[in-house]
């Protein structure tokens, strides 16, 4: 007997915050590494030029989580654009 149930789609949350600190494109893939390995993280994008990263996740983010990674790794979350 099969069930018709289905599941609800998730709208992906992307979310942009400033960060302090990056200089280089070690940064960049340090940053993509440890903010990718988030519970709920679905892509990072880090913009090395202008110091954004913008974080898409399957629900809102978790702010103070992304900061604690984010510093350390050493860099600064000093907020959200």
């Amino acid at each position: 007997m099969s069930s018709n149930v289905t599941t609800p789609a998730v709208t992906p949350v992307s979310t942009t915050y400033a960060v302090a600190g990056m200089s280089c494109g070690h940064c960049v893939a340090t940053l993509t590494r440890v903010i990718g390995e988030l519970d709920g993280v679905t892509g990072v994008d880090v913009q090395l030029d202008t110091g954004r990263v913008t974080v898409t996740a399957t629900t809102g983010p978790d702010d103070a989580a992304l900061a604690e990674v984010v510093d350390e790794a050493g860099y600064e979350l000093t907020g959200r654009v």
